[in-house]
């Protein structure tokens, strides 16, 4: 697939939080402290934040519930693994694509477009979740109350972050509430085009709203509530114990913290696996707590590697059993969804 100046753009900021984060570092202590860390806790902590991708595929049987029925598990932890996988090998989070064409690829009875709006509203379950244990990490009384990451107060991220979930949820509720007049207002906005672009934009419209059905169920809604939560304290668990195989002299609400700082990081552009965000985000974090620049480049390195390379083999495994290609991905929508553009 070709890289457009949108996914060169991340790939030079990439490169330059990399080159950042290494440039006052000594790579021989971040060395020694890999090298001397515990085995057995990276272990543990490479299976824990493989553990977050099968949540996740159980999350989104949830969210696709008003759209396909219960889908099976399967299915979707392995549409879920290419999605993963594609975010780490291409830029511009395309493996939310992925995921999303794989699916309806699989499971004919669920549009392209409907399940590419199932996770807008699975990100955005994501952002209210990890943003409330961030928050709740402030509260403890070893968090710094002065810290800033880059220059920029922790509350203000917060706050920013917050207020970009709340236009989001206003938007997607805006579509699931008053569905006739957005679809309406989308087709005049798309006829300033062409008549053509204007059905066009109403019947995209149409299929993306199907994929917001767990936004009218409570029950359901409290159902992504709960796998949410339990995804991310995993993941929490996961970071802490890279904390503890470093020695790493963190508290269990700092991994809450740094993976909410590494979650705002990645969703700016950037190069394929989140290389030099993650890193740049998680130095940001850790030395809030007082971790030594060398020790937080490790934990970072050490973490950062060790999650990669088990969903990206296991979700190339599955690419390649159901025969796609990264050339699918770029035609992908308009086969798997009626009337997508």
């Amino acid at each position: 697939m070709r890289v457009d100046w949108r996914g060169a753009l991340g790939i030079g900021l990439s490169a330059l939080l990399l080159w950042w984060v290494l440039r006052g570092t000594d790579l021989r202590e971040v060395w020694r402290s890999l090298a001397s860390s515990s085995p057995l806790l990276w272990l543990l902590c490479t299976i824990t934040a493989t553990a977050i991708f099968p949540l996740r595929a159980r999350r989104w049987q949830a969210l696709l519930a008003p759209l396909a029925g219960r889908l099976p598990v399967a299915p979707l932890w392995r549409a879920t693994a290419i999605g993963m996988m594609v975010n780490n090998v291409l830029p511009m989070r395309a493996g939310e694509f992925a995921r999303a064409f794989a699916i309806s690829r699989e499971r004919k009875e669920v549009p392209f477009t409907a399940a590419f709006a199932s996770l807008a509203v699975d990100r955005l379950f994501d952002g209210v979740v990890i943003l409330a244990l961030m928050l709740a990490a402030t509260l403890d009384p070893r968090f710094p109350a002065d810290a800033t990451i880059l220059g920029v107060s922790a509350a203000r991220i917060a706050g920013s972050a917050a207020v970009f979930l709340g236009v989001v949820l206003v938007g997607l509720y805006s579509l699931v509430l008053f569905p006739e007049r957005i679809f309406a207002l989308g087709e005049r906005a798309g006829a300033l085009v062409s008549a053509n672009a204007g059905s066009r934009a109403r019947r995209l419209l149409t299929s993306f709203a199907r994929g917001l059905g767990v936004l009218r169920s409570p029950a359901l809604a409290l159902e992504v509530l709960w796998w949410t939560v339990l995804h991310w304290f995993t993941n929490a668990a996961a970071f802490y114990l890279g904390f503890l195989a470093l020695g790493l002299e963190a508290p269990f609400t700092a991994a809450l913290f740094v993976q909410a700082i590494i979650g705002v990081g990645v969703a700016v552009p950037s190069s394929p696996g989140f290389f030099g965000v993650f890193e740049a985000t998680a130095l940001a974090g850790l030395t809030l707590y007082g971790v030594p620049n060398a020790i937080a480049v490790s934990w970072a390195i050490g973490f950062h590697l060790l999650s990669f390379i088990p969903i990206t083999v296991l979700g190339s495994w599955y690419f390649a059993r159901m025969h796609l290609h990264l050339s699918d991905l770029k035609t992908g929508a308009g086969t798997s969804a009626p009337g997508a553009p």
